[in-house]
């Protein structure tokens, strides 16, 4: 067994209050809201010695160099130190547990009972070692969300939003992908050459969210900007929420007097009855969760389909679908490394490490889906295994998962309908990242292509209306006249008469009487028309087409 922390967690000195008891819940000074004050703790600090991101004392640190450039390197080193579980510490030196194995995360994530998601649980909010200021504090601040509620709380807040999902229309969406992908492409393709992260992977899931959640006029750089500084632990991550909240405030003041068929809307309207906070904290939350992630998973799929050539064969030769390819990817590369977090309820036991009440622990997704106890061979093919801890677990696991699958598989679907041509323009090696607590995310991906014109992106990609099929007409050439009999021969017997019947559209006009394009005079050929009475001007395919491109427009 690892030794436990020597003062944090593992510190039995002083009760952890419940979550909402009235005589302790504001008594930390933590605010019920974001922080929106100063973007850094000006306070001095003791030095910390720092080599190979291990602090005094033998533990290692989840942020800095070594956490950054090779997160799964670390992971598998704290695997081979402590196992399943080990100590380490985040930014400012916080000590916390992360879990590593497979099993022993979900263990976490579904028993809330002995880890909760209630941060005000936190030792180190209770003393002062984690202030209001942090740079995590976005992350682990208390708020009235379902993320960090329990119990009742958590069905009645995690109802509103699970059920709000439920309401949205998925082609609908898909259409919008399309859409947004096109657009995107559009302001590229003449260049032949482009960088996907930045011009595709970061702006897609934000301009998707944006429309779903009903404000795509906030959609903005900025808005892409702000959105991924909030989890990253930087100086400015409290400036950052302090704007999307502010986005989103006013969006919901808009729809309780003005509501649209959108998301903000079916929350505010949603039986639960949430509040102006509660709802703008939930479209936060769904709309930071949603575009980290997915902007992270884009970026991770076109990595493997341009580095890895059976990647990218097992696509093109039909072998693979992009769906499937998400899912590998969601093995490899998940958007969200960790999550913070949980919290010890009481003292237990998890991974053969002593776990004491008011401990925080990580969620450690690559970790455990790299776990060797379920994944011996990390380069065998996990198509059709859904059991990967990318979207976590339990009672709080990802409710708009699918929406993620969607935005990435549409989007990479219309990007290489496209630019099938599209070829990493330096080498694998020279590809950088950058990493944060929670995520790891490609700085850039450049590619080339041959350049080609923008298209309308109200209709679908390459799509072309195919020219009105003729009319059918068969030409046979005239009889040859039969020779004469010779004198005194005997006449063969004369064919039965068929009855007269009225003139059918595939009679053989044979005659003259018939003239004109619709028969043939003597000596002329034979027609036969098809389906008279259809339009001549429209033809089925035409009719077909018109209507797969207003359903493609949504009209």
């Amino acid at each position: 067994m690892t030794t436990p922390f020597p003062q944090r967690p593992g510190d039995d000195s002083g009760a952890v209050p419940p979550p909402g008891c009235p005589a302790h819940a504001l008594g930390t000074g933590l605010p019920t809201a974001p922080y929106t004050g100063p973007a850094a703790d000006t306070r001095p600090r003791p030095a910390v010695e720092r080599v190979n991101g291990v602090a005094p004392g033998g533990l290692r640190r989840l942020y800095g160099p070594e956490a950054e450039h090779d997160p799964m390197g670390l992971y598998e080193r704290l695997r081979a130190e402590h196992g399943a579980v080990a100590p380490v510490l985040l930014h400012g030196d916080l000590p916390a547990w992360l879990v590593l194995g497979h099993s022993e995360n979900l263990h976490v994530t579904r028993t809330p009972s002995q880890f909760s998601r209630d941060s005000r649980r936190w030792r180190a909010l209770h003393d002062g070692t984690a202030p209001p200021d942090h740079p995590l504090a976005p992350i682990f601040t208390w708020q009235p969300i379902c993320v960090f509620a329990d119990g009742g709380d958590h069905e009645r807040l995690r109802g509103a939003v699970t059920d709000s999902i439920g309401r949205i229309d998925h082609r609908g969406v898909r259409r919008y992908i399309n859409r947004y992908s096109n657009r995107l492409v559009n302001e590229f393709c003449r260049d032949g050459k482009a960088d996907l992260v930045a011009a595709f992977a970061e702006h897609l899931p934000m301009m998707v969210m944006a429309q779903i959640i009903g404000a795509p006029e906030e959609y903005s750089e900025r808005l892409v900007a702000a959105a991924r500084d909030m989890i990253k632990g930087t100086a400015t991550a409290n400036e950052s929420n302090a704007y999307v909240m502010d986005v989103l405030t006013r969006l919901v003041k808009r729809r309780r007097t003005a509501p649209e068929e959108d998301f903000a809307t079916w929350l505010t309207e949603h039986p639960a009855a949430l509040t102006d906070d509660e709802v703008s904290q939930h479209l936060r939350l769904v709309l930071i969760a949603a575009y980290e992630t997915t902007a992270n998973l884009i970026a991770n799929v076109l990595r493997m389909v341009l580095t890895d050539p059976r990647f990218r064969a097992q696509l093109s030769g039909g072998h693979m679908t992009l769906p499937e390819a998400v899912e590998q990817t969601l093995w490899d590369e998940p958007p969200f490394t960790t999550i913070l977090g949980r919290w010890a309820v009481g003292d237990t036991e998890l991974g053969g490490q002593s776990i004491k009440a008011g401990d925080a622990l990580v969620v450690g997704i690559a970790a455990a889906n790299a776990d060797p106890v379920v994944r011996p061979d990390l380069s065998a093919s996990m198509q059709g295994n859904r059991s990967h801890l990318a979207f976590s677990g339990g009672p709080h696991e990802c409710p708009g998962q699918d929406i993620g699958r969607a935005i990435a598989d549409t989007g990479i679907d219309a990007l290489l309908l496209r630019l099938p041509d599209l070829q990493l323009a330096v080498e694998e090696d020279e590809l950088r990242w950058s990493g944060a607590l929670m995520s790891r995310q490609l700085v850039e991906l450049p590619v080339t292509f041959a350049p080609r014109p923008p298209q309308d992106v109200t209709v679908p990609p390459n799509a072309v209306m195919p020219p009105p099929r003729p009319r059918w007409q068969v030409d046979s050439p005239p009889p040859a006249a039969a020779p004469p009999a010779a004198p005194g021969a005997e006449l063969p017997p004369a064919a039965p008469v068929a009855p007269v019947t009225p003139a059918s559209p595939v009679d053989l006009v044979a005659s003259g009487e018939a003239g004109g394009a619709g028969g043939a005079g003597a000596g002329g050929t034979a027609t036969v028309p098809v389906d008279t009475e259809r339009p001549t001007g429209t033809s089925a395919p035409g009719r077909a087409w018109r209507a797969v491109v207003r359903w493609w427009r949504g009209y």
